[in-house]
């Protein structure tokens, strides 16, 4: 397997199969949506670039994900997956005065979209390095103990 590869879509030779790492994203968006719609996310207030709780839900499935071993590419759909629960709470939920078709083509404008994903870009990059250099210094560490001579 090519290294692009590898850092695009992971590389797990032990661990859990990757059809259960496809479920991360679709479970980031409806938690952050459900807790948002619960009130236990809440909104700072005033003009929001960055819904901070669902990032910070992203960033950290992302990070896990990237532990795990899988790909950047995951890591970012993670993270998007958070952020837009986070955005159709405000859009479907948090406009009650106007029409559902009107919410709903609020959501999926192209400009709102491109933002969530570029600041997705941004975070699950961060989340999957921080990640994937845990799980080296975890890999080295257990190597280093495994070597080291008994006393």
């Amino acid at each position: 397997m090519s290294l692009a590869r590898r850092v695009l879509l992971g590389s797990n030779p032990n661990g859990s199969p990757r059809r259960h790492r496809l479920l991360v994203p679709p479970l980031c968006f409806l938690v952050s949506f459900a807790a948002y719609a619960l009130g236990v996310f809440a909104h700072a207030g005033g003009v929001v670039f960055l819904a901070v709780d669902a990032a910070a839900l992203g960033v950290l499935a992302a990070a896990v994900l990237a532990y795990r071993r899988a790909g950047i590419a995951l890591a970012w759909v993670a993270v998007y997956g958070a952020l837009l629960g986070s955005n159709a709470d405000h859009y479907l939920l948090g406009l009650p005065g106007r029409p559902l078709g009107e919410r709903v083509a609020a959501l999926v404008e192209l400009d709102g979209l491109v933002f969530v994903g570029v600041e997705a870009l941004a975070l699950g990059t961060v989340a999957w390095v921080v990640g994937t250099a845990a799980s080296r210094a975890v890999d080295e560490a257990r190597d280093r103990r495994r070597d080291a001579p008994a006393e």
